[in-house]
């Protein structure tokens, strides 16, 4: 999964946060958040949550699956057939 590597990283740089600084933040070992930037090791789905939501991104942009980094609705509800009028 390069491109998560990539997108990691650069998300991390936009914030202007160290490895170190983030990997606390996110509640993981250093060793461990490196691994997952440097592509040593991939997360867990939830880990991989986590890592989004911090970062305010979604799960497909992190993996390369999106160009879009933002997430549509975030922190609305957004269910189907949810039409209140």
């Amino acid at each position: 999964m390069e491109k998560f590597c990539i997108r990691l990283r650069a998300c991390r740089q936009e914030k202007g946060m160290t490895q170190e600084d983030t990997a606390h933040e996110l509640g993981f070992r250093y060793s461990t958040y490196c691994r997952y930037e440097h592509g040593g090791t991939e997360p867990t789905i939830s880990d991989a949550v986590r890592i989004a939501d911090f970062f305010g991104v979604t799960l497909d942009y992190l993996a390369g699956r999106s160009d879009e980094p933002g997430r549509q609705g975030h922190g609305k509800n957004t269910t189907e057939g949810d039409q209140s009028t």
